[in-house]
């Protein structure tokens, strides 16, 4: 991941979107998850499982390695998908996992953006600690490193899979690639501030190490582009502290998401008047946009966030 890193700067791919606020957001989310929240859950997970399943330490000890990746690969990745789905499908849970899309750059440390809330009910690490107590702790190991580096590529600002769509003795691979697992192509089209150009597709490739999953559940587009802008279209630059502890603390921008009694979703008001203006055919009836399809009313539109 440093080695990306680096690579990042000497290129210059942050532009001048680093600024000192989102630089220490980025290290703040980096470092603190992996060296105080993530190993004192699983810590006290160790601790704590002998006295709930006291029969259970090592029972699976005798699954054999490779069967053991693909069952920890499986439920960790699945369960992962709908966690970070319903962050955003859910308007209430949307300001936890709000952090990870504020950036308008992507990049190697965007994969460890996160709201601290977000990080601590991550469903993965109660996961994998407990597969590691019932004795599958070495494909538990091999699966983390794994997706680490599937992750922290498909967050990378290094469009490395792009010669997979331009070399025609590539291409075969590239399809395969792109449906398996997140690519810089696909899951950038998440992080997009719009999706109206149609590369963009933040209401979807929800996937993880996995792109398998938005396949299977009907959520993935796959345009072997990349958007042209990242981020939230609302974003208020909030402070870093807002952003990682909310709602411990909040911010003092006025109309921000994360400042007391702000709005649950920040372009819910914008995007009403957005679909009445865009919905208006030239007859001046109103005709159901694509990106409402199944919403009753205009309502509805609350639940449309990035």
């Amino acid at each position: 991941m440093l080695l990306i890193g680096i690579a990042e700067f000497a290129f210059g791919l942050y532009e001048n979107h680093w600024t000192k606020n989102e630089r220490i957001l980025d290290i703040v989310c980096f470092v603190v998850p992996k060296i105080v929240v993530k190993p004192f859950i699983a810590y006290a997970g160790l601790l704590l499982l002998p006295t709930f399943l006291p029969h259970a330490k090592n029972v699976f000890a005798w699954v054999p390695f490779w069967w053991g990746f693909a069952i920890i690969a499986v439920g960790d990745d699945l369960t992962q998908y709908w966690y970070h789905r319903l962050h955003h499908q859910l308007p209430w849970l949307w300001r936890f996992h709000r952090t990870h899309h504020s950036a308008p750059y992507m990049g190697m440390a965007m994969a460890s953006r996160q709201n601290i809330i977000y990080t601590i009910f991550f469903s993965q690490i109660y996961l994998t600690t407990t597969l590691v107590y019932l004795g599958l702790g070495y494909p538990v190991l091999f699966v983390t490193g794994i997706k680490a580096l599937i992750t922290t590529g498909a967050h990378s600002s290094i469009k490395w899979d792009k010669p997979f769509y331009t070399n025609k003795w590539l291409k075969p691979v590239g399809w395969v690639l792109e449906r398996l697992i997140s690519t810089p192509a696909t899951h950038h089209a998440h992080h997009a501030d719009s999706d109206d150009d149609g590369v963009g597709h933040y209401k979807g490739n929800f996937g993880n190490m996995f792109f398998l999953w938005d396949v299977i559940f009907g959520t993935g587009i796959i345009t072997r582009q990349y958007p042209s802008g990242y981020g939230i279209k609302h974003y208020k630059q909030e402070e870093w502290y807002a952003q990682f502890l909310w709602p411990i603390f909040k911010s003092r921008k006025e109309g921000s998401e994360l400042a007391p009694n702000g709005p649950m979703v920040g372009d819910a008001v914008p995007l009403e008047k957005e679909v009445i203006n865009r919905a208006t055919n030239t007859e001046g009836s109103l005709k159901r946009p694509p990106y409402l399809t199944g919403c009753t009313n205009l309502k509805a539109v609350n639940t449309t966030i990035q």
